[in-house]
């Protein structure tokens, strides 16, 4: 399905150690608003949406994520690189590097294992697509953050350049939700060609060939019988005479 560049999406050069900056990145490694939990949310989310469009826009941008996920475990990789033990435990990396060395593993800035739980994937298309907008705008404010927190202008480029992805997928996913929506209100009409209205039934009727600008009880308005989203409905039967003659 992939076709893998061997380069991260934005360049990333880092030429200054800094461990305390690389432990808050670490949050958007493995943390709940971090890139491996938003590329599983909407990598899995997929399945669940109506038409080929919104599928599409889930799978480009959980493929995406997963290239932002690579970005992060670049930069924290960078900023501790030749960083001494004992340097490490004093700018704050000292826990982290307890457990895991200088391996970058998914978890966030408190060192929180990720999980599953961060994430939450719906047969319902609406539910998911809300929650992708939240997610893109905590993702935003996370970004924000670190940026204030930073700075290296090595560190805070790629930073700002992931903070502007994520207001693009918060876009993208109001046109999906768009897409989505118009698409469940459409109502699916099946039909035989000799019965485009249900018809048949109605023996006082003739073919809908010939009564092609049958007035829709529901929509006044003549249409094309080749109109298959808005064809006419049956015709009402007439319940004014039986209740004349109940009374």
């Amino acid at each position: 399905m992939w076709v893998y560049d061997k380069k991260t999406e934005y360049p990333i050069n880092i030429k200054k150690s800094d461990p305390r900056m690389a432990k808050l990145i670490l949050t958007q490694y493995g943390g709940p608003n971090g890139e491996l939990a938003a590329s599983l949310r909407y990598l899995s989310q997929r399945y669940a949406m109506p038409n080929k469009e919104s599928k599409a826009i889930l799978t480009d941008i959980g493929t995406e994520e997963l290239a932002h996920f690579e970005m992060i475990g670049t930069m924290i990789t960078q900023l501790v690189k030749d960083v001494p033990p004992k340097e490490l435990e004093r700018m704050g990396f000292g826990s982290i590097y307890a457990i895991h060395g200088k391996g970058v593993y998914p978890s966030d800035s408190n060192g929180v294992p990720f999980t599953a739980a961060y994430i939450e994937s719906m047969s319902d298309p609406i539910t998911n697509l809300n929650e992708d907008l939240a997610a893109e705008q905590k993702a935003r404010s996370t970004y924000e953050f670190l940026i204030n927190m930073a700075d290296d202008p090595d560190v805070i480029e790629p930073l700002r350049f992931l903070r502007e992805r994520e207001v693009v997928h918060y876009q993208r996913f109001g046109e999906a939700l768009r897409i989505v929506q118009e698409a469940m209100r459409r109502k699916k009409m099946y039909y035989k060609p000799n019965n485009l209205a249900g018809l048949a039934a109605n023996p006082d009727m003739k073919d809908i060939s010939e009564n092609a600008n049958i007035p829709n009880p529901i929509n006044p308005n003549p249409i094309s019988p080749l109109n298959i989203h808005n064809i006419p409905g049956p015709i009402l039967p007439d319940t004014k005479q039986d209740n004349k003659k109940k009374q």
